[in-house]
């Protein structure tokens, strides 16, 4: 919750005031500053502390454009509690359409990071001192990586009550239940009691409007049902509904067994049983096809959309029922 006095980055912010910040931690060998553009908006009551996240992984651009389209139709502003967006968190992985920091790393694999770590871990660790402990709540937008297109989903802990049950405020149409990533920014957020919703949908180097259209219904929901602003008149216009999730514990890839062009015949979200074809792998002229089935009965939750697959990649990510 908020008090009298807040502080971000060493700016204080009075109430129904806002402000956009820069995180401003290191320099490339160019001398360029790593500037990354925090917006922050107070409301005049107080209330919780939310905090927008995208673009971690710089080229997830459909994440970007959901939290773009809440600051660009001010829904970021709330009337009770506070709202931190933080719409390109790897600012330079987004210049260069890349997935990494500048230095390599994996900045969603580095997290709570170090002062005197790597490049990445020294930003991850300025967000963690800087802005974690702001925050009650936080949403984290992601796509699919490497044409994996994601049907849109929230991905929780297994057995955490509260983040299921804004899981199933935010709307999607499947919840997932996974341990976090080690070393993930919603591993760091779960150590220090803050309720965290991953969301994945589309894949990277894509904008999706039905995705960003999830994305943006999800993060009023949840801010209403906080008690943050009332959205309806805005969710009416949307025209999203709200879906009963299907909670899933547990799913599987089912991989190709050759290299080849990918043709996928299911269309996500798709319900599939056991030997039902996915799609089919061929060979550039002709003389090879081979169709793809399922190894077991579930829901087809993302599907691979790179044309040409080699043997082992993963093809159909498939919930186990």
């Amino acid at each position: 919750m908020q008090s009298e006095k807040i502080e971000v980055l060493g700016h204080a912010i009075s109430n129904g005031k806002g402000v956009q910040l820069n995180l401003d931690i290191a320099k490339l060998h160019t001398r360029t500053k790593i500037q990354v553009p925090i917006i922050v908006e107070r409301a005049k009551k107080d209330g919780p502390t939310l905090l927008i996240t995208a673009g971690i992984h710089g080229n997830e651009i459909n994440g970007i454009e959901i939290v773009r389209q809440l600051i660009s139709n001010k829904y970021n502003k709330p009337e009770c509690g506070m709202v931190i967006c933080i719409p390109v968190v790897n600012v330079f992985g987004f210049l260069n359409q890349k997935r990494q920091f500048p230095d390599g790393r994996d900045l969603n694999r580095v997290f709570p990071g170090s002062p005197r770590g790597s490049l990445a871990s020294r930003f991850a660790y300025h967000i963690v001192k800087e802005i974690a402990p702001l925050i009650d709540y936080c949403i984290d937008y992601h796509t699919g990586g490497d044409g994996r297109f994601n049907i849109p989903q929230i991905r929780i802990n297994e057995g955490d009550k509260e983040s299921l049950k804004l899981a199933k405020v935010f709307g999607t149409r499947f919840v997932i239940q996974r341990e976090h990533r080690d070393k993930s920014l919603r591993q760091t957020m779960h150590k220090l009691n803050k309720k965290v919703l991953l969301f994945e949908g589309g894949k990277s180097l894509d904008i999706d409007n039905k995705v960003s259209r999830a994305g943006v219904a999800g993060a009023l929901r949840v801010m209403q049902h906080l008690g943050m602003r009332d959205f309806s008149e805005e969710l009416e216009a949307l025209e999203s509904k709200i879906m009963k999730p299907k909670i899933v514990q547990r799913s599987s890839w089912v991989r190709a067994k050759y290299s080849g062009m990918l043709h996928p015949k299911v269309r996500l979200g798709s319900k599939v049983n056991k030997g039902d074809v996915l799609g089919s792998i061929s060979d550039p002229f002709g003389y090879f096809e081979r169709n793809i089935k399922a190894l077991f009965p579930g829901y087809v939750i993302c599907i691979n959309q790179s044309p040409i697959v080699n043997q082992g990649d993963g093809i159909f990510h498939v919930s186990r029922e």
